[in-house]
């Protein structure tokens, strides 16, 4: 008879949608249930692979039971050039559902290489966008865990706009509409609400997704109770199965974290950035940086820079290397980066955002308003200025802004998709961005508030992990596998 520690560990099977800001949190999450005594394994691909090396080496340096499983891609069969595997590596619709069909066609391979492995799975846990891995986990017999990458906010917002189909007789897509069913009052529109695929073309993605919401064993987040009680629950109630909520995921793996996925390699000296951080006041800083989906066309590029330099802030700024450097050159070749050098840092590249949110020197964080991004910025009790583009952004600005009350909307009313050529995009002129920052940075009484608030709110995230209801959710869910295998 085998002893109890000679039993075989939980195995979780970790799918994410090759997309930086689906996969990071998934990393994290890999390294949590490791941490905990979990076998891991972490589907990606090839290409994906050689972004993350740097975590696979650490994963082995740390001796954690994370096995990275890279699955070839067949590009050419959906008619995408080799080693086009990352959703930020196409443009257009049109790509991107190839690349969807790509990844449904990892199917017979994952099944294989699984039924291969000595410790068969107990579970797998793949994003809400890899909705052939619900098949997967049925042929195998274990249960399939839906990750979503949005705060319960926005996820009661997207199931109940998408399973109810609340827009299928709304001609304008910027008419409000009031939200059935959701625990307050609260107006939304079709133009600035979460997609999930509705495009033309995607009609049978899209409804393969609800389909395999609806089947999915429970839903895993990157949030924690305490942030958003009220729709927590509701969102529990409303999808009648149980949200593990594990965040903020990245506070529990400081290792992993710290050499988080960069896309590409590093085009900044970060020793720099840290030397610069620490030269300038306690709370003074505005971070600027609209995460790794975003594109910014120049005329929006020159509007932020002015914005910045009217508003007398320090701030650092991230352009990232794969905005048109020649716009970004002739930006700061036309006197501006001279102009703000004593309280200005440009990073042009990829910058170490935990690392620079965590700075004592940082006072505010203009944000895009992704989750990861807005979470980050919680937990390290940093206030925001509110700058969503697409997805589900605009919700988490509502959350940010009107109910946690930790942030400052810029005013952006459309949506900027990486797709939309620059003649489609509204641009926020400077006034606006200078008046957001004065708002954010000042000593007013509102500010004062808004920074105690968001101050509170990093004490109750330290306090989730740190025993408290994250810590017990990751306990649950492996105990629920166990007991399930």
């Amino acid at each position: 008879m085998k002893c109890e520690d000679e039993s075989p560990k939980p195995h979780f099977v970790l799918v994410p949608f090759m997309a930086q800001g689906h996969t990071i949190p998934m990393i994290d999450m890999a390294h949590l249930l490791a941490k905990q005594g979990a076998m891991v394994t972490f589907i990606t691909t090839p290409a994906n692979t050689t972004r993350i090396e740097s975590t696979i080496d650490k994963a082995r340096e740390l001796n954690l039971p994370i096995h990275f499983v890279p699955l070839k891609l067949d590009c050419a069969k959906v008619g995408l050039p080799e080693g086009c595997e990352n959703v930020d590596k196409v443009i257009g619709k049109e790509q991107v559902k190839s690349l969807t069909d790509a990844y449904s066609m990892l199917h017979k391979p994952l099944v294989s290489y699984l039924q291969a492995q000595s410790n068969l799975p107990s579970s797998i846990i793949s994003d809400l966008c890899q909705p052939w891995t619900g098949d997967v986990a049925r042929e195998l017999g274990i249960p399939r865990f839906m990750f979503n990458g949005f705060c319960a906010f926005s996820s009661l917002c997207r199931y109940i706009i998408h399973q109810e189909k609340v827009f299928k007789n709304v001609a304008d897509d910027n008419e409000l509409i009031i939200l059935p069913g959701f625990p307050h009052c609260i107006e939304i529109s079709k133009a600035r609400s979460p997609g999930n695929f509705n495009s033309p073309g995607f009609e049978q993605f899209s409804e393969k997704i609800l389909e395999e919401e609806r089947r999915a064993d429970g839903v895993v987040t990157n949030s924690f109770y305490e942030l958003e009680p009220l729709y927590h629950e509701a969102y529990q109630k409303k999808i009648g199965k149980k949200v593990w909520s594990l965040g903020p995921m990245f506070l529990h793996n400081t290792e992993m974290s710290a050499i988080a996925i960069r896309g590409d390699k590093a085009t900044v000296d970060q020793k720099h950035c840290l030397q610069w951080l620490e030269s300038m006041k306690p709370g003074s800083v505005l971070y600027v940086s609209f995460g790794s989906m975003a594109r910014t066309v120049f005329s929006q590029l020159k509007e932020i820079a002015l914005g910045l330099e009217a508003s007398k802030r320090p701030f650092l700024w991230v352009i990232k290397s794969d905005d048109k450097v020649s716009d970004t050159e002739k930006l700061l070749s036309e006197g501006f980066e001279e102009r703000i050098r004593d309280r200005g840092f440009i990073i042009r590249g990829w910058s170490q955002q935990a690392m620079i949110l965590s700075h004592p020197s940082l006072g505010g964080f203009m944000t895009h308003c992704g989750w990861n991004s807005t979470i980050e910025a919680v937990s390290n009790g940093v206030p925001m200025i509110t700058w969503p583009h697409c997805a589900e952004q605009f919700l988490n600005e509502k959350l940010i802004v009107d109910i946690l009350r930790i942030g400052v909307p810029v005013g952006v009313q459309n949506i900027t998709s990486r797709t939309m050529e620059a003649h489609e995009i509204s641009i926020v002129k400077r006034d606006h961005i200078e008046k957001a920052v004065l708002k954010l940075m000042g000593e007013d009484k509102d500010a004062k508030e808004r920074r105690m608030r968001a101050t509170e709110l990093k004490q109750k995230a330290r306090q989730a992990i740190d025993g408290g209801s994250s810590y017990s959710n990751i306990q649950q869910l492996i105990e629920y596998v166990t007991t399930r295998k």
